[in-house]
């Protein structure tokens, strides 16, 4: 049967393609769900401010009647404002090992953003760092965070098909979390820091001790990383989104606040018990039983996913990354966490890089955005 392709307009094609998802990685045992709710108000123009500034559009592909692949293209106006590139974006990429699919998915979008008068295509990539970006290339058989993308290895053959290159890679690592004590260089490093600057370690109990701070979060994330690989400032709406959905379920014991001697923040550090295995059990739903698992997980963790860590500038390569992770390791141990894994770094960044040659860390998982010029 030939594939068609038509656009999607309405909630129940959003369903259908969240489905095809789900059964596309039904019995992967790496692949990690996202919420189904979360996942439908990406979507929703009254639900996601992102909205506001990005121009979208989804297609499915299908053959007699079934969803066998989506995509969807993305026009960033902030991006293209603030990087002076004509670079359309695409993302939640998902099709079944098929090159007639794939090509009518990748056909649809790259028209698409011809038409707009953009002179490139790159991704996988959402509106915002927020969003799930980088293709999977290295790392099938490892378990994937609820943070990152998974994908099957078959999709970075198909891009390269098609003439899709590499624009940037990240790597992730599994740390072991060294239960005979912080490592003698990170807690040297973090003593002399603390003493030379006059910085001290916030101490918070409960989640909701970290409101008034948020503010000075979304700052600091915004001085630091605006410069990164695609970074697009965030709106007030946004900021406002991601801290209702983030920063409820904080554990005060991974995510740590570094102030300077006139309160002020220095350099934050956000980890969270790994979700992965919860979010497996709970297939998508948080009610009525998804959410007792993801209690679960949290209070009892034996994995810790490293979200991210920012410096202010005039405070950066100075060992704040050292306090950071000594707080957040001294914790981990305590608690028996016995690994932690990164996030996804930018193979280009050689502070970071570098950092990890003071734990047992291996290199685990990479991923890519890929582009293509139009």
């Amino acid at each position: 049967m030939s594939v068609t392709v038509r656009e999607a307009k309405k909630p129940s094609d959003y369903r259908k393609a969240l489905r095809f998802t789900f059964t596309l990685y039904r019995d992967n045992p790496n692949w990690v769900p996202p919420l189904i709710g979360e996942e439908m108000e990406t979507f929703n123009p009254k639900k996601n401010p992102a909205l506001e500034f990005c121009e979208t559009k989804t297609w499915l592909a299908e053959r007699d009647g079934r969803v066998v692949g989506r995509i969807t293209g993305i026009l960033n106006r902030r991006f293209i404002e603030q990087w002076k590139d004509l670079h359309a974006r695409f993302g939640w990429l998902e099709f079944i090992d098929d090159a007639e699919v794939a090509d009518s998915l990748f056909d649809a979008a790259e028209a698409w953003a011809r038409e707009r008068g953009m002179t490139a295509i790159v991704g996988p990539m959402g509106f915002t760092d927020f969003d799930k970006e980088g293709l999977l290339v290295e790392g099938f058989d490892e378990l994937s965070t609820f943070a990152m993308l998974y994908n099957h290895p078959w999709y970075k053959d198909h891009l390269e098909r098609r003439g899709y290159v590499k624009e940037v890679d990240w790597i992730e690592r599994q740390v072991r979390v060294p239960a005979e004590g912080i490592p003698e260089k990170v807690l040297r490093v973090s003593e002399l820091v603390f003493k030379r600057k006059g910085l001290h370690a916030l101490t918070v109990r409960r989640a909701k001790d970290y409101k008034p701070y948020i503010p000075a979060i979304f700052a600091l994330l915004e001085d630091t990383y605006a410069h990164l690989y695609g970074y697009v400032s965030l709106t007030e709406k946004l900021r406002d989104l991601y801290a209702d959905r983030y920063f409820t379920f904080i554990d005060p014991d991974f995510t740590k606040l570094v102030l300077d001697s006139e309160g002020k923040l220095a350099a934050v550090g956000i980890s969270m018990p790994s979700l992965s295995r919860a979010a497996q059990k709970a297939k998508g739903r948080l009610f009525p039983l998804g959410l007792f698992h993801f209690l679960a997980a949290m209070k009892n963790p034996e994995v810790l996913d490293l979200y991210l860590v920012a410096v202010r500038k005039d405070l950066q390569n100075l060992g704040l990354n050292s306090i950071l992770m000594n707080e957040i390791t001294a914790n981990a141990i305590r608690r028996g966490v016995k690994f932690a894994e990164t996030n996804a770094e930018l193979e280009s960044n050689a502070a970071i890089q570098s950092f990890w040659k003071f734990y047992d860390a291996r290199e685990h998982k990479r991923r890519r955005v890929y582009r293509k010029d139009l």
